[in-house]
């Protein structure tokens, strides 16, 4: 839809890009950008991040007439206004002048917001969810074909299986790869082991196996690894999470009968991490894993109500779960 827009030239006054896959959701943020206002006028380009944003600001920018252009663009992003009470703006969306456009373009959004409303009935949403591993072997491809390359279909799964289902370390990976294979046409296997390094949701993997092992010690240096590598505490507490929760829709599945492409079909988890995640889950029974969910979820709020330090709530997370599942 967006693509259509920017080719017929009816470009909506209010956008919002949300969604996982953070490497669409900034193609297409630049793309809107570029077809908005010229890629040289920062006089009618604002751009605004975070939590603290003031609504009254951005609707008195909003109001002021563009310097010798047709439009004013106001960029918005991760502000949190789609999960919280946004009364001002939401109301003033239903009347924005003609020579202002919004982009918004968030992580998460909470459908029942008045923000979520008010832009489904003015402008338009685009969802950017993690691409299926057809989609992403297309990509790739395309990708290596235009360097003159190619590459084995083992060479392929392995690739996908390292670099996961994230368009963004998929790119850093590949770029990767083929500077190594610069002076070959072929893309191997052991080119890929030899420059592929395991990215953050296998050492989430690795970690949990380690819990599911009883190996506290192993799943506390992986934390302790990635913390250094700076990842956020909370983004690890997120992969955390939703890794658990995968184990129990995957669990669950596989006790009422389904085989793993069904799976995949229900879950939404890549065919090629499927089988992996159903051996993980042997590890757990479903009370286990509902225990690390709600878990993982209690540390989210203690987190969030200041009760205790991201970094110390994921870590007696990872402690207090193993010791629990030892028991």
């Amino acid at each position: 839809m967006i693509d259509e827009d920017i080719k017929n030239g009816n470009l909506r006054q209010i956008y919002l890009l949300y969604g996982e896959e953070n490497y669409l959701k900034r193609q297409y943020r630049d793309k809107l950008k570029n077809a908005i206002v010229q890629p040289e006028d920062n006089v009618n380009f604002s751009a605004f991040e975070g939590k603290n944003i003031s609504q009254g600001e951005l609707i008195d920018l909003s109001e002021t007439l563009p310097f010798f252009a047709p439009r004013r663009l106001i960029l918005v992003e991760n502000s949190g206004f789609f999960k919280n009470s946004t009364q001002e703006l939401s109301e003033y969306l239903k009347s924005v002048p003609e020579t202002t456009c919004f982009l918004f373009v968030e992580e998460e959004v909470d459908k029942r917001s008045k923000m979520y409303k008010a832009v489904k009935n003015a402008g338009s949403i685009a969802v950017f969810d993690r691409q299926k591993e057809d989609i992403l072997i297309r990509w790739i491809s395309g990708r290596i074909r235009r360097e003159n390359k190619n590459i084995t279909n083992q060479a392929m799964k392995l690739f996908l299986s390292m670099a996961g289902d994230d368009m963004d370390n998929i790119d850093r990976e590949l770029e990767k790869l083929l500077c190594y294979c610069l002076e070959r046409e072929a893309i191997l296997p052991e080119d890929v082991e030899a420059v592929c390094c395991g990215q953050i949701h296998n050492r989430i993997f690795d970690m949990v196996n380690a819990i599911a092992l009883r190996d506290l010690g192993r799943a506390l240096r992986l934390y302790y690894d990635l913390l250094e590598l700076k990842e956020p505490p909370m983004r690890i507490l997120f992969l955390i999470t939703r890794q658990f929760q995968n184990l129990f829709h995957v669990k669950a599945l596989r006790a009422q009968g389904f085989d793993g492409s069904a799976i995949a079909a229900k879950t939404g988890i890549q065919p090629f991490l499927v089988q992996r995640n159903i051996k993980q889950a042997g590890s757990f029974t479903l009370g286990q894993l509902r225990d690390a969910v709600e878990a993982a979820a209690a540390a989210e709020t203690d987190i969030k109500t200041g009760r205790m330090t991201d970094r110390m709530a994921v870590e007696l997370l990872i402690v207090g779960y193993g010791s629990q599942a030892e028991r």
